[in-house]
């Protein structure tokens, strides 16, 4: 199922949360909102959660609407809010029942989705407890197979991992790449690593806007990115060499990493290659590596949200 938004803009009180975004999700693709507190990464799944109404603007699961199928959509989501709202006085397969039962899940089914989802979250050796004895990690898988108990075809998850450790990141993450082989996921987090190590779409967000989003390759190749080289130059001394290499009007900046390894950051577009080529050549210089510096995700994030 495709989940397509357009202008969808939400204000509380005289504050845009939400301004204007537009974007799409497929079904078999993990798309990531990634920005800070306050981006508006939490009100947009809430809109799409149908648990708050946007100001204006659409949301579409392929051809439905909140306005005209909203009991129909619910029974297509499944919605992990930031604060995992769990039962703590019973156990972890009681709360799975009784989830199922507010599902309306034939009762038939029902064993077997408990079973499945106890599995899936990797929950066998808790299924017994109380979930007041869960840890942090295992609150969160049980909070990711209450939402994915009735089977739905969109998930949406709002900071899985804040607060887990090392091992309990990577086992959440493991659970969303299996679930976004087969559904339509839309995964909220401020960490990039998350974003970036799950994610196959991302839609990086800053005050509500959209402020860049393709797949973190795109991002890396956008046209209005730094270009960046790691060069060792060799055969000369480091003053002289550094110097000469800031009097190319193509390099913006340049920092002296170790030794005779320098990375420079150059305008796009331009011939730097050749440009310091020559350069040594005229004073007998020799390179021994020139290697593009892919721009990080990090330095991305930071770039286009300073822009506001």
């Amino acid at each position: 199922m495709n989940v397509i938004v357009k202008d969808l803009t939400k204000i509380f009180d005289y504050q845009k949360a939400v301004d204007s975004l537009s974007f799409e999700a497929k079904k078999g693709e993990i798309l990531g909102l990634l920005g800070p507190y306050g981006a508006g990464k939490s009100t947009t799944l809430k809109m799409l959660a149908g648990l708050l109404r946007p100001n204006q603007g659409s949301i579409h699961f392929d051809n439905y609407t909140y306005e005209k199928n909203e009991s129909k959509i619910k029974k297509l989501i499944g919605y992990l809010p930031e604060k995992n709202p769990l039962y703590d006085a019973i156990s972890v397969t009681d709360f799975l029942f009784y989830m199922a039962k507010l599902y309306d899940i034939p009762r038939y089914k029902v064993t077997s989705r408990v079973l499945d989802m106890i599995s899936l979250c990797g929950l066998e050796n808790e299924k017994h407890k109380l979930i007041k004895e869960l840890s942090k990690g295992y609150r969160q898988r049980l909070g990711i197979a209450q939402a994915l108990i009735h089977d739905p075809e969109v998930v949406l998850l709002d900071e899985p991992t804040t607060g887990l450790d090392p091992n309990q990141t990577f086992g959440i993450r493991e659970i969303i790449k299996t679930l976004g082989q087969e559904k339509t996921v839309i995964l909220g987090s401020h960490i990039l690593s998350e974003i970036e190590n799950t994610c196959d779409q991302v839609m990086i967000m800053s005050k509500g806007q959209i402020m860049a989003q393709g797949t973190t390759a795109e991002l890396r190749q956008a046209p209005n990115s730094d270009f960046s080289l790691k060069i060792v130059i060799k055969g000369g001394e480091i003053p002289a060499i550094q110097e000469a290499l800031n009097q190319l009007p193509q390099i913006k900046s340049l920092q002296l990493q170790h030794k005779q390894e320098f990375e420079v950051h150059c305008t796009p577009g331009q011939e730097i290659e050749r440009a310091i080529f020559e350069l040594c050549k005229d004073n007998d210089w020799y390179i021994t590596e020139m290697t593009p510096v892919q721009m990080r995700l990090e330095d991305i994030f930071r770039k286009v949200t300073q822009k506001q």
